[in-house]
This record gives structure tokens, C-alpha cells and sequence, in this order.
């Protein structure tokens, strides 16, 4: 069945249909991702200052001579030294109270608009242009933009805005705290598309033709008749695909386009378009433009037969991502984003859950460009404030800090924003509205609690004092036609934790699809007594059998693994920076339950080795998912038990060349291949057979040497760009040049010339040196170095050196 808005308006008083088809194709807007005007980086040349609870700083007036400069985007808490005084939720990092000030020149013109454009502020902002209150945004995720035409003035004007973060455990995960994503200037001719007010649906898609439906809003509009729209879309390589045309053009409206021979957006070949929108007066002169790339994509969701993208029945392999990334904070370059998604992608990841709120803009461009699936998330917390553990994540006493406070005000425009900025990205595929919003006696209670069948800490039976969980359907049918007014072509989700308590209220039946959390054996129940539910996982573990679940139903069309990579906060007791349930670490490289899940879910072939001491019991014990990938052991003839993650038919197991492990094929119902043999030093093999017996894949644990030197391997060779960044990874290697896994030597990082490092992570969790700091411990043998340039040209020499190991050294030109 087609979703259109006329079913979608009695949507919430009927079953879902059996089939619901999503025909879609989407667009990202050039324009600083809000779709008109002329857009300017107006992050240089800010100043700031941690203060005290005033708004002083907002006058014009106000001496900021002693303040820090600083280009933006800018996190603050990440500068600071963790300490464990503070809050564990947030990797027992800071918050506090700062204010930021820039002074710019303007000549504003009656016949132009000026609007100042935040893609995200941590947290509880208020900005100030002139001593003028422009307006407060409490929402420390979301994008925001205000109309500064009403208080700009000829010559010099101030800029101020306040954040505050003073609720320092107002997060389950690491916040970071500023203005940590990007700045624009936008200005636009009086008449103008509305921010956001740009959008594209497909319909009709076939291998023959598509048809593409191009809605618009103006603002500013002095008439009918006086303007026109025009739109073109543009393939890859600059041919004209398609172009429509309305003249005397109203507030809003619809241009239809026909699109042949479309190339579809997939997750193999991500096809993406250029469309360009004009608005023009009259006279034929441009008064207003979008730009913007459209991936044509059908989504087909079934009860009984899962997903299919385009049409071809597919699972999707997701994981949770936070916004972090370890020493930088919450400010992450693209290159970084990049570096982590093509990581997670060439493990077997084809879905991105944004954990568990709307993210970076450019993140959403990377999915685009990759082809990602994107579950964009608004929320993790409604009414009532959750648990916030302090001392370490699920012990001690929590606090209840949290965004409760202004839910009621903001949550319905919180939800739109968040689809009128995304609606345009190819890789959204659903939309969230809140994520464990349900979790048992965490706030919301329900008789149904004293019965049992809930396999996730709910915190005691029915408890009549909280809040009534039957709340949590009612604001769940408030929130989801919300979405659907702006966008109907995608279905509407949450992430339930208690789906036994939720099935009790109109929660599920208020979505499109429901997302189970941790709850897997609750499946085949509700499948039958729901038959008409789209189920699939909306976050977890990494076990084996929690897959076999995906794989072996049709009915389920997918999980979302907790999660893609380690991240900042959530912590445990003191010394722990964050969770390390990731399939990549800090650094962004698999991790050994990375490499296990690619053994499941990639289509390549496949093989990794990892080895333990042989367990007394002779099973494997619950930490072998995150078992060593290292040959080095200190008693010849000790008992090893050497696991292959393999996606080949059979492998064997070869020490130097000798055979000491037979070929065995894979054990399907453990997803491995297993041998016990003794320990002896050398070059353990794998080669992994297809069918016929040829190698298809292979592995090798060496036995290497002492550290001898530092190895440096940077992904550039200059730094071409105000925004370029090297990643360099440094590696602890023995004389013959091999990574050694042990290794923890204590690297310092020296840079003359024209570039600065950034942070230098060494993936540690237990690391908890200083973010900033110029000296960190390798884990796993190696490090990464994030260096970016400070001038115009030259050159910049890193080196690197380690007590008694030879240094590293190279050299980055920087243009």
C-alpha cells in the first residue's frame, strides 16, 4: 500500500496494513543544510569565557579583552582533566556556565535578511544580537536558526551567546559542552525560500521513469504572481535528468518532474543527483536559490517479510552510534566521521541509529555518500527525568538531572525541526521519536509489571506512585502525526525497552514499526499475537544467538548493535572514561567483536584469528567476543584455544607452515570455527576455504618481538585546506617492523611547523590522561595522532618518540 497523507491522517485508528511501500527520494540542501539564502562559515574569531550565572556578556558594551579567541566549533568540557568527583554518566567530565562573543561588521539593506544559523549548541542556549534577546533553545541537539535583520545595524555588531551546561549529569552518555557544531551567516533577499522549506518525495519509481515532487515555502512573499520557481536535477555526471517550472507562484506549492531511466540510491552504488531550485521575481533575476542532492530509493516494510530496499528483501546490520569520538569530544571533523563510517562499513555495516538524538548535518552527507541506512532519533527522554548514574554506570545512587524539564514546551518542535533538516537525506529510512522512554519503573510503572516477562532491570513490581505508563501512549500519538504532516514517506519508530509493559498502552500501535531493545524472546509471542506488527531491533547485544534471530526470521527485518564504537561516557566505576561495547575502539579500528561481526555479516570473504589459554571447563567463556588477536605467550606447550571468524565453508590451521589444526568447517550453530592446540612461538596461519576448496581468506597471528621502534603512517601527505586533517596512526613494531598487541609504551608527539595536534588517542578506556595532552599510552600496540594546520603554507614536522624505542618521523606540507 502507498503511504499518502490521507491515510496517514486515520492512520492511528486502523491496523497497519500488511505491506506498507515507501517510495521515497530525498535531497540534502546545500545551503548550511537550511535550503535558501547565500550561506558564510562564521565560525573564526569568536571569543570565550567560563562565568558566572549573568548575562553581563550580552551587552554590546560588555569588556571581553581577557577573554580566550577561538575558532568554533568548540566543545569545553573535552579541555578539561576528567576527575572522579565528577559524574560517571558523562565520562566524568565538566560542565558549567560559558558565554561566547563574536564582533562582526554589517551593512544591512531593506531589500535583504540576515539570519544566524546554529547546527548545535550544548545545551539550554540564549542568543543575544545588540543586548537583544533573539531567542533560548534548551535542546543541546537539535538545529536552530533566528532572523537577526530586526537588530543589525551599519558598522559593528556583537553577537552573544550564552550555554548552560550547569546540569552537569543531565545526560545517560557524554554531552560535550558549547558551541560544538558549526556556525553560519545566511543572507537572503527579502523574498526567500522559508528555512527548511525546500523538500523532495518520488513516487512512481521504476526501472522507466520516476516522478519527483518538489515542495516549497516563501517567506517574504509580497504577492501572487510576481515570482516563479524553477527546478533542475542533474545526474553525477552533469546531465540534465530533469527540470520543472511553476510561474505566479504562491506561499507554498508543488513542482512535479519526471525523471526516466532514474539510477537508484543504494547501499552498494549510493546514486546521488543535483537538484537546483531557483526562485525568481518577475524581471527573470534569481532573488533565491537551493542546491541539493536527491537519491531516488524505494523502502518496502512487511510483518511478514521484513525490509527491501528497491526491492530486494534485505537485513539491516546497524549499530548505535554516540556523537564523540573520544579525545576530541563532541567536536568531530568529517574526516574523522568518515574514517569511523568507512571502518564500520567494511565490517559488514549497511545502518546507522543516531544515538539518541539528531546529530551532525555532515554525518548525515557521509551516509549519503556511503550508502548508510539512518535511523534519525529526537529523543532518549520525555516527561520524567531517568536514571543518572554517578559513581558508575547502574551503581551507587543516581541523580535526575536531565531535558524533562522542558519537555512539554519543546518536544513537538524539537520533532518537527528534526525532520523539516533531515527529511532531504536519501539514508534516512525512519523516523524515531524517543528512545527507552518505556524502561520499566525508569519513570513510567504499570500493573502488568507484578506479572514478570521482562528480561531487562525494571527496578521492583507495580509501583502506583509513578507515573502511569499509559502516558507514554498518549504522547507517542501526540509526537508521530507530527512527523507524518511533514513526512510521509518514511514510517515513524521507537526504541522500546519494555515492550511487555508498552504492549499494555497505545505505544506500539501509535508507530509504524516497532523497535524492540534487548528484548529477542519476545519475537515469536508478539509476532503471533500481533500479526500485524512490523517488529525488528532497535539496539542490541552482540551475542551470537540475538543474530540468529535476525537471520533466521523473516519477520524480523534487522538489529542495531550497542554499539558502533566506544564512546565517552556511560561509564563504570573510576578509571573508565566510557562503554566499551564498540566494534571499533576510540580509534576507530575493529575491535576483535568487530571482526566477529563481520565474519557474520559481510558478504566478502572473510577470516580473523584470535587465541586464549584453553579454559579449564574446555567452553568458551563470555570474553572470548573480545579475545586477544595476538600470538605471544610466555610457556611453550601451553593449551591455546584459537577461535576463526569466518564466513567460508571450512579453514584449517597452519603454524609455519605445518598444518596443527585440521580442516574443520564452520560450526553454524556458534558462528565459528574452534581448535585447541598447543602453544608454540611462530607465525600462526588460517587460510579459509569456499566450496571447492580454493583459499578465499586468511589470517595470521605472528609472535613478534620486543618494541623496537615507533611506526607512523599518516592517511595525508599535506594539509590543503583551512578544514584539512591528518590521521596518523603510530604503531609500537618490533625490529621486523610488526605491530606488537601488548605494547603500551608511552608515546609523546612533538610538531614544528605549521600544524597542531588536536588530541592523541590511544583507545585505552582506562586512559584517564587529559584529552589535550601531547603524551598517551598505546593500546593494542598503536596510537592516533588527529593533526591540523595553524598557517597559510609551509611545512609541518611530527615526530614521535617512546623512552628507548627509535622514533617516528615525517613530514606534512601544508598548502
Amino acid at each position: 500500500m502507498n503511504i499518502n497523507n490521507g491515510f496517514l491522517r486515520s492512520w492511528l485508528g486502523r491496523r497497519l496494513p500488511a505491506t506498507v511501500l515507501l517510495l521515497a527520494a530525498t535531497l540534502s540542501c546545500a545551503a548550511a543544510d537550511i535550503s535558501f539564502g547565500n550561506s558564510e562559515d562564521f565560525n573564526a574569531g569568536w571569543r570565550f569565557a567560563l562565568c558566572s550565572d549573568s548575562i553581563a556578556p550580552a551587552s554590546v558594551s560588555y569588556d571581553d579583552s581577557a577573554w580566550r579567541m577561538l575558532d568554533l566549533p568548540h566543545d569545553w568540557s573535552i579541555e578539561s582533566l576528567p576527575s572522579p568527583s565528577l559524574n560517571a554518566c558523562t565520562g566524568f567530565f565538566p560542565g558549567g556556565i560559558g558565554w561566547y562573543r563574536k564582533s562582526f561588521e554589517a551593512s544591512p539593506k531593506d531589500s535583504d535578511v540576515t539570519f544566524i544559523y546554529f547546527e548545535g549548541v550544548y545545551n539550554r542556549s540564549e542568543v543575544y544580537l545588540n543586548g537583544h534577546l533573539l531567542g533560548k533553545r534548551p535542546n543541546g541537539y537539535v538545529s536552530f536558526y533566528y532572523d537577526l535583520t530586526p537588530y543589525l545595524r551599519e558598522g559593528n555588531n556583537v553577537l552573544a551567546v550564552r550555554v548552560d551546561h550547569s546540569r552537569e549529569a543531565d545526560s545517560r552518555w557524554y554531552t560535550g559542552s558549547g558551541i560544538y557544531r558549526d556556525v553560519k551567516l545566511v543572507r537572503a533577499a527579502t523574498t526567500h525560500f522559508e528555512p527548511w522549506g525546500v523538500g523532495w518525495k518520488a513516487r512512481d519509481i521504476s526501472a522507466r521513469s520516476a516522478v519527483l515532487d518538489v515542495d516549497y515555502a516563501i517567506a517574504g512573499l509580497d504577492g501572487v504572481g510576481r515570482h516563479s520557481v524553477e527546478a533542475e536535477l542533474h545526474d553525477a555526471s552533469g546531465r540534465l535528468a530533469g527540470r520543472s517550472t511553476v510561474g505566479n507562484a504562491g506561499e507554498k506549492g508543488v513542482l512535479k518532474m519526471k525523471v526516466k531511466s532514474p539510477r537508484l540510491w543504494n547501499l552498494d552504488a549510493p546514486e546521488l543527483y543535483t537538484l537546483t531550485v531557483l526562485l525568481k521575481n518577475r524581471k527573470g533575476d534569481i532573488v533565491d536559490r537551493s542546491q541539493c542532492r536527491v537519491g531516488f530509493r524505494t523502502l518496502e516494510f512487511s510483518p511478514d517479510k521484513g525490509f527491501a530496499l528497491n526491492g530486494r528483501n534485505t537485513k539491516v546490520k546497524g549499530v548505535c552510534l554516540h556523537h564523540d569520538a573520544g579525545v576530541l569530544g563532541a567536536v568531530v571533523p568529517p574526516q574523522v566521521w568518515r574514517r569511523r563510517l568507512e571502518s564500520l562499513k567494511s565490517i559488514g555495516v549497511n545502518a546507522i541509529r543516531m544515538s539518541h538524538n539528531p546529530q551532525a548535518p555532515v554525518l548525515y552527507d557521509l551516509c549519503d555518500e556511503l550508502g548508510l541506512l539512518v535511523m534519525d532519533e529526537a529523543s532518549d527522554e520525555w516527561e520524567f527525568p531517568k536514571r543518572k548514574w554517578v559513581t558508575g554506570w547502574n551503581v551507587g545512587t543516581p541523580k535526575f538531572e536531565g531535558s524533562f524539564d522542558f519537555f512539554e514546551e519543546w518536544i513537538e518542535r524539537d520533532v518537527a525541526d528534526m525532520v523539516r533538516r533531515d527529511r532531504n537525506h536519501p539514508c534516512v529510512a525512519f523516523w524515531s521519536i524517543g528512545n527507552e522512554v518505556d524502561y520499566p519503573n525508569d519513570p513510567y510503572s504499570h500493573p502488568v509489571l507484578d506479572h514478570g516477562g521482562i528480561n531487562q532491570p525494571n527496578f521492583g513490581g507495580y509501583n502506583p506512585d509513578a507515573p502511569s505508563a499509559m502516558r507514554i501512549g498518549e504522547i507517542a500519538k501526540r509526537l508521530a502525526p507530527i512527523v507524518r504532516a511533514i513526512d510521509d514517506s518514511r514510517p515513524v519508530t521507537g526504541a522500546l525497552a519494555g515492550v511487555f509493559m508498552s504492549n499494555e498502552t497505545d505505544y506500539p500501535a501509535a508507530v509504524d514499526i516497532v523497535g524492540y531493545n534487548y528484548t529477542e524472546d519476545r519475537y515469536d509471542a508478539d509476532h503471533a499475537k500481533y500479526p500485524s506488527r512490523i517488529i525488528y531491533g532497535s539496539e542490541n547485544g552482540h551475542g551470537y544467538q540475538q543474530w540468529l534471530a535476525v537471520r533466521d526470521k523473516d519477520f524480523i527485518f534487522g538489529q542495531f548493535l550497542w554499539t558502533g564504537t566506544d564512546y565517552l561516557g556511560e561509564s563504570g566505576v573510576w578509571p573508565s572514561r566510557g562503554l566499551g561495547t564498540g566494534l571499533l575502539d576510540f580509534g576507530n579500528f575493529p575491535k576483535t567483536r568487530g571482526k566477529f561481526r563481520a565474519s557474520l555479516w559481510c558478504e566478502n570473504p572473510v577470516a580473523y584469528l584470535v587465541a586464549y589459554p584453553h579454559p579449564s571447563d574446555g567452553r568458551d567463556p563470555g570474553y572470548w567476543i573480545d579475545a586477544p588477536a595476538h600470538w605471544n605467550y610466555e610457556n611453550e606447550g601451553t593449551m591455546m584455544r584459537v577461535l576463526c571468524f569466518t564466513n567460508a565453508v571450512s579453514a584449517r590451521l597452519l603454524l609455519d607452515g605445518k598444518e596443527v589444526g585440521a580442516e574443520k568447517t564452520r560450526d553454524d550453530s556458534r558462528g565459528m570455527i574452534a581448535w585447541d592446540v598447543p602453544y608454540y612461538p611462530g607465525n600462526l596461519t588460517v587460510e579459509a576455504h569456499d566450496a571447492s576448496g580454493a583459499v578465499v581468506a586468511s589470517d595470521m597471528l605472528a609472535t613478534t618481538g620486543r618494541p623496537y621502534a615507533l611506526k607512523a603512517i599518516s592517511d595525508l601527505t599535506s594539509l590543503d585546506g583551512d578544514s584539512s586533517l591528518a590521521q596518523i596512526v603510530i604503531e609500537v613494531v618490533d625490529e621486523q617492523g610488526r605491530r606488537i598487541d601488548l605494547a603500551d609504551n608511552l608515546v609523546h608527539c612533538h610538531i614544528e611547523g605549521a600544524a597542531k595536534l588536536l588530541g592523541l588517542e590511544g583507545t585505552g578506556n582506562h586512559d584517564m590522561t587529559h584529552p589535550r595532552a601531547s603524551s598517551r599510552r598505546a593500546s593494542s600496540g598503536r596510537l592516533v595522532a588527529y593533526v591540523r594546520r595553524t598557517a597559510a603554507q609551509g611545512n609541518a614536522k611530527v615526530r614521535f618518540t617512546s623512552p628507548m624505542l627509535k622514533s617516528a618521523e615525517l613530514t606534512l606540507e601544508v598548502k
